[in-house]
């Protein structure tokens, strides 16, 4: 089998395979790289070893079986027999649903994870979107810390499992999507420095040294990180990536990294024929990210759209800290700007950031299921202190509102687990770290963090202890009793409505009248439907906008228009679609 890796500060580079030593040459066709053969097959152990150093593993291992520090193992995708035929499900008209593999169940694997997948095909949801899978120091984490960008998180199922539950999403006609991380590796088990230059200290990110994509070198880390993501779409029958913080990605080359990675999914998808998409995180607020490559932007297919989710959280719980500050000076108006066509900060001022933010998103130009709308993401739960979620804090009619607004705007919706029953559980940070230097690290500086706040220490969850971890697990109970069940049956309702009413996944940012309220009346038309939501705590009054005859949906009993005065009646926190 032939060996390959790129390593162009080494003097000479050896092979140790099952407790053998090859002696590898460099490629006169390739500078930089390596090459040796040795006997090799499924599951045989290797690693590298550069001028009489340590063997590490290789940077393109697809199998770390002993952890991040191990030796890398040969995979053979061949092996694993597809049973479902997939012909691909792209991203207009989706609903994704945002999972972590390690607490969706207690067990934390990718097979406990497929045996719920039944409770997402009937919720109606169209993705999965896998948070992080790489391999990460120790059992449990979020998986933003992964050091081996080709590889699966072993404890999780490693390839095969990854597979297996691709498999079975397939099977009850669901998509599945991954979050990978582009901008940064784990603080723990990270070799690829050992190998070249991988990072630069050209640019710095938080996370230190950025990855290197436009000093000497960055050809090869380019194309290190797109034949990553063209390996998990091909390999593993993904639909689309989701990536992590795109504006932490430094680059002043002729073309963005971005732009050349869209350029080869899409080069992919032609040649798999079936559709494949790039969905975004960025903090930019710039059109560029979704702008097609022909009309000079990086051509990504989506991105995540946090002003929705701040102004509809500030609308929902009044909180003004932080980045909500923006938000809460004028709530109904923020809801409003972001339903109407996206941003908030499209160059407006910023008082959380002292200057001015964000550039103007052309609505006429950018299809609306370009932006991802949402209530709740592991982020917005998970970064604050006590990783609560809205139901610690809303009524079931408050959460019921917040889906409304979530599935019938134009934005293409995303849940984050256990959001559709109103999970009580809390999803906290949590780490296991076996560097006990690293662990106190990440213990002391989260409790520095909150502390700073004006939480007390003592109240602030332990990322190591295992604890924090279990807390966060869904409780599989709760969708059948009582309010849980309720509240599961609207989501199941709202998205069923979605996939039968064509004017609710039209990708025109187009309202027949759009009003929101500083007393929290949101009302809003799109073809036949007229939404309506009362996030107040009192009854309300609203002339709809056209002829009401009937209540497709509500949380409450609602008084339809039946007098001269055309008024529909709300109680207080509730949702209704009328037609």
């Amino acid at each position: 089998m032939l060996f390959e890796v790129w390593a162009p500060q080494a003097r000479h580079v050896a092979l140790e395979a099952d407790g053998r030593t090859y002696a590898m040459e460099a490629d006169p066709a390739r500078p930089g790289w390596w090459r040796g053969e040795a006997p090799a097959r499924h599951g045989t152990r290797y690693g590298f070893a550069l001028d009489g150093g340590p063997a590490r593993p290789d940077p393109r291992s697809r199998r770390q079986p002993d952890g991040p520090d191990g030796p890398s193992a040969v995979v053979d995708f061949g092996r694993f027999a597809w049973r479902h035929p997939w012909p691909g499900r792209g991203l207009p008209g989706a609903v994704l649903y945002e999972l972590h593999t390690g607490t969706f169940t207690p067990e934390g694997t990718f097979d406990a994870a497929a045996g719920r997948l039944p409770h997402l095909a009937e919720l109606g949801v169209t993705h999965v979107e896998l948070m992080p899978v790489c391999p990460f120091p120790g059992r449990h984490g979020w998986g933003y810390d992964g050091v081996a960008p080709w590889a699966v998180h072993e404890p999780y199922g490693g390839p095969d499992g990854l597979r297996r539950f691709v498999d079975a999403a397939h099977a009850l006609g669901l998509g599945v999507v991954l979050d990978v991380v582009h901008n940064h590796l784990g603080p723990s088990g990270n070799h690829l420095p050992a190998y070249g230059p991988y990072f630069t200290d050209t640019h710095h990110t938080p996370w230190g040294a950025a990855v290197n994509l436009d000093a000497p070198g960055s050809p090869e880390v380019r194309a290190y990180l797109i034949g990553s993501a063209l390996a998990w779409l091909r390999d593993y029958r993904l639909d689309g990536l989701r990536l992590d913080a795109v504006h932490a990605l430094a680059d002043t080359g002729p073309r963005h990294f971005l732009a050349d990675l869209s350029a080869a999914v899409d080069a992919l998808a032609g040649r798999l024929g079936r559709p494949l998409f790039l969905i975004a995180e960025s903090d930019l607020n710039d059109p560029a990210t979704t702008t097609p490559r022909e009309a000079g932007g990086h051509g990504l297919h989506a991105q995540w759209n946090d002003d929705f989710h701040h102004a509809l959280h500030t609308a929902l719980t009044g909180e003004s800290q932080g980045y909500y500050a923006d938000f809460a000076a004028d709530p109904a108006h923020a809801l409003a700007k972001t339903l109407r066509g996206g941003f908030f900060h499209d160059g407006t001022p910023s008082a959380f950031r002292a200057r001015r933010h964000g550039r103007p998103l052309d609505p006429a130009a950018t299809p609306a299921h370009r932006l991802l709308g949402y209530a709740q993401t592991h982020d917005q739960v998970g970064n604050r202190a006590l990783g609560d979620r809205l139901s610690a804090r809303l009524s079931p009619g408050l959460l019921a509102c917040a889906a409304a607004l979530v599935l019938c705007a134009p934005f293409t919706p995303m849940l984050f687990m256990g959001e559709e029953w109103g999970a009580r559980t809390p999803w906290q940070y949590f780490t296991d770290h076996p560097d006990p230097a690293l662990a106190e690290a990440v213990r002391t500086g989260r409790r520095r963090e909150f502390e700073a706040h004006g939480w007390p220490a003592e109240e602030i969850p332990d990322p190591q202890d295992p604890a924090t971890r279990d807390r966060s697990c869904l409780d599989w109970t709760e969708p059948g009793r009582p309010p849980h069940a309720r509240l599961l049956a609207w989501y199941r309702n709202l998205i069923a409505l979605r996939r039968a009413e064509p004017a609710l996944t039209d990708p025109r940012w187009r309202y027949e009248a759009l009003s929101v309220t500083a007393e929290g009346l949101v009302s809003f038309r799109r073809g036949p439907l007229h939404i309506a939501v009362n996030l107040a705590a009192r009854p309300a009054a609203l002339r709809p906008a056209g002829p009401v005859t009937e209540a497709v949906a509500a949380w409450r009993p609602v008084g339809l228009p039946d007098g001269p005065d055309g008024v529909l009646r709300l109680p207080p926190e509730t949702a209704a679609v009328l037609r």
